[in-house]
């Protein structure tokens, strides 16, 4: 048995020996990440696909996700983003939503060819930032039979101006227009932190607890992440659409987990954005932060997607 560490020692060490490291081409970059097959079948069983959130990797706890899931039935196939951690692509720390949600279609694909897929019973599983990009991919590729997106990123305008003070926008509109000209020219995209200890300070998420997670995280576990991101996928989140698509999911089953208190992508916004969901769906208000849900309110979001996924898709 291969142990885990947990940052809440109240949570049950999970098995990750049935864990393969895998690659597949996306468009022509390739793409690695791990398959969970589940431990409880040996025939065609359904598959979860999962990718992390804004500049994050698989190893912020997506294995702890797997690990639970596939401990319960469900084959799961996790991959980093294109630019990031093991996968391919350039330029590192570009985060296109745009090409990441034709990456989670194309990881779909991939997913029907492994020897434990049935075909007719694959969910996505996003957070964050993919959280947003499930909704995306659950409204337009019908081979998804269950979708659930955890404290997601609906509304890309309002959360940049949620969490940018109203009087540095146009300073940020201006940076991003001069890294449009100097791209243009010949010049390379320029870069900026993800997070930074000081909230005033440039950064894709100034938000406290944004520091406290990535920075914790990557030196915990994490080693492959990378404090940066380009200018450019900062303006792509601040126009980063998704709950546009949110009424076109059904009929395939939605789960909304939305935190209480997240000053991240805002509980307000999220809720919101639910409401323009059809049925069925099922909404799951989890206790805490935006990070949360990963360590000490892990098993409660865990297992309430274990349930949604089980529900729909069988185990």
């Amino acid at each position: 048995m291969t142990i885990t560490e947990h940052l809440s020692p109240e949570t049950a060490v999970m098995d990750a020996a049935n864990r393969t490291d895998i690659e597949f081409d996306s468009d022509g970059v390739t793409l690695r990440g791990w398959y969970y097959r589940a431990e409880s079948g040996s025939h065609l069983g359904p598959t979860i696909v999962m990718a992390h959130g804004y500049g994050a990797v698989k190893e912020m706890y997506l294995d702890r996700y797997a690990e639970y899931f596939s401990a319960n039935g469900l084959n799961v196939l996790v991959y980093d983003n294109r630019n990031l951690g093991a996968s391919e692509g350039t330029p590192r720390g570009e985060i296109d939503p745009w090409r990441q949600i034709e990456d989670y279609r194309n990881a779909i694909t991939f997913a029907e060819t492994l020897p434990g897929t049935d075909q007719k019973r694959i969910g996505i599983w996003g957070s964050s930032y993919s959280g947003g990009h499930v909704l995306v991919v659950s409204a337009i590729d019908r081979r998804v039979k269950a979708v659930s997106s955890q404290v997601p990123v609906v509304d890309g305008d309002a959360n940049f101006r949620q969490l940018v003070r109203a009087d540095f926008i146009d300073a940020a509109r201006t940076g991003f227009d001069e890294d449009r000209r100097n791209r243009f020219t010949g010049g390379d995209p320029a870069m900026i932190d993800i997070v930074n200890e000081d909230p005033m300070a440039p950064s894709a998420l100034p938000t406290p607890d944004s520091w406290r997670w990535f920075d914790g995280t990557h030196k915990l576990r994490a080693p492959s992440y990378v404090n940066s991101c380009t200018l450019r996928s900062v303006e792509s989140f601040s126009t980063y659409q998704p709950g546009a698509y949110l009424r076109l999911i059904a009929p395939t089953p939605l789960l909304m987990c939305v935190a209480d208190n997240d000053v991240l992508t805002s509980t307000r916004t999220a809720l919101a954005g639910y409401e323009e969901a059809n049925e069925p769906k099922k909404l799951v208000i989890l206790p805490g932060g935006h990070f949360d849900a990963y360590v000490g309110g892990f098993q409660i979001s865990a297992g309430v997607q274990l349930a949604f996924f089980t529900e729909h898709l069988g185990a």
